[in-house]
């Protein structure tokens, strides 16, 4: 079998076209060197050329409309017989001239079109003069008036430049009119609120998880140097302080995930895929939770078996969101205590959302303390090797703030904690509406 015959090379760029790229890049590095690089340079280069091409274009049209201006001879005519002279006006070279005064008309036609020609030559000359003069004096007033608008852009700039880590809380606080760099310096103000909060948060962050790592690594030094130094220490004392050093390694796993996890949430959804808010809780309720064993809480879950509800997310990120929902939920609890779970579809109004709703009984919460339990590290209440570093809730918040969700939490009446997550509703594709059905039931949920 014949091998094909091999494609022709590509035609090779002519030097003409090879050069152009190489003339365009020379221009372009031309142009960038030749421009100003201060806005008020530019501003009243600009200022000033505006100036001058609206003067020239005025004194464009002021010469065109002169020179056409028309030219009018007047002749005094006698007649050989009449009482009265007559006087006759010629409008201009085509106009009918009285008999005998054809070489008068022509001197006099002559005489008015130089003095026609100086008249313009002047004009033409003092309109130049008196637009050169007329273009420095704008030139001048343009640098002025440059200066004046930029200067609130000078206190913005210096005014940023002086603001660091350190006086964070500072703020511009322009005052004047409602302009654009009023609006400019609000926004930078706003920013600044934005990263003081944000740098508020890393600092109490950055301070709580030392001091959460740093109690357990005390107690680890401890108990090496107790069996280190204990000379009547037994293999069952070895044993004991192992196990000890076992657990809390392993509360030191749990933490350093929580923390990896939160700062996964925090970062955004990488990978997102359509899911069923209904079938997400059904697969968690199915883990037994230590905690609600040890306080004999009953978990109920009151979403119907025909309920769907479609958002789109990260499957790891919604189990875990969900779990430590229930499990805080479990944890913080009284004995022989319930917690509820149901998941709904609403849409009273606007697009519709799918709402994820746990309560549970339990202690009193503070109203003014429930927006504090979502802050890393914080707890109702604080039990040393619980196991418990008060970094589910924030997880929460960070990953129902990865999938655009609102989170709402308030004091359940009687005590206890009642928290709503409503996420955005998953469309179907081809269905603007916002509705959505499901083409199947969700599987029962356990109880």
């Amino acid at each position: 079998m014949p091998s094909p015959a091999p494609s022709p090379p590509p035609p090779r760029p002519s030097p003409r076209q090879r050069g152009l790229p190489v003339f365009s890049g020379l221009v372009e590095r031309w142009a960038r060197r030749m421009t100003p690089r201060r806005v008020r340079v530019r501003l009243a280069a600009l200022f000033g050329a505006l100036f001058v091409a609206s003067g020239a274009v005025l004194l464009g049209i002021t010469y065109l409309l002169v020179g056409h201006s028309v030219r009018t001879l007047g002749f005094v005519h006698k007649p050989a017989s009449g009482p009265q002279p007559r006087l006759n006006v010629q409008s201009g070279p085509g106009s009918p001239t009285p008999p005998g005064f054809d070489a008068m008309t022509q001197q006099l036609q002559e005489q008015a079109a130089r003095l026609h020609a100086a008249q313009m030559h002047n004009l033409l000359v003092q309109s130049g003069v008196a637009m050169a003069i007329m273009a420095v004096i704008s030139v001048a007033l343009s640098w002025v008036l440059a200066g004046r608008v930029l200067r609130p852009m000078r206190a913005v700039t210096a005014g940023i430049r002086r603001i660091s880590a350190n006086n964070v809380h500072e703020r511009l606080a322009v005052q004047g009119p409602a302009d654009e760099i009023k609006d400019l310096a609000d926004s930078v103000d706003g920013l600044l609120g934005r990263l003081e909060t944000a740098l508020e948060s890393h600092k109490r962050f950055v301070t709580n998880a030392a001091h959460e790592l740093r109690t357990p690594l005390t107690v680890e030094r401890a108990l090496l140097e107790e069996s280190l130094l204990d000379s009547d220490a037994t293999a069952e004392s070895f044993r004991e302080n192992f196990q000890r050093l076992l657990k809390i390694s392993t509360q030191q796993a749990a933490l350093l995930e929580s923390l990896l996890t939160l700062a996964v949430s925090e970062r955004g959804v990488e990978r997102s895929e359509p899911l069923d808010l209904t079938e997400i809780v059904r697969s968690v309720l199915l883990t037994p939770l230590p905690d609600a064993r040890r306080n004999e809480v009953r978990i109920e879950n009151g979403t119907p078996t025909t309920t769907a509800a479609p958002v789109s997310g990260d499957t790891v990120l919604l189990e875990r969101l969900v779990a430590n929902l229930v499990q805080n939920a479990a944890y913080y609890n009284v004995e022989g205590g319930h917690v509820d779970v149901a998941v709904a579809v609403r849409s009273e109004a606007g697009p519709g959302r799918a709402v994820l709703r746990v309560s549970n009984t339990g202690p009193e919460v503070p109203p003014d303390r429930v927006d504090q339990l979502f802050e890393p590290f914080q707890r109702l209440r604080r039990t040393a090797g619980d196991g418990h570093h008060g970094l589910g809730l924030s997880i929460v918040r960070a990953i129902a703030g990865a999938h655009d969700a609102t989170l709402t939490a308030r004091a359940r009446p009687g005590g206890g904690l009642i928290v709503e997550i409503s996420f955005p509703l998953r469309v179907k594709p081809g269905n603007r509406t916002g509705g959505w059905s499901p083409t199947r039931p969700a599987a029962p949920a356990s109880k």
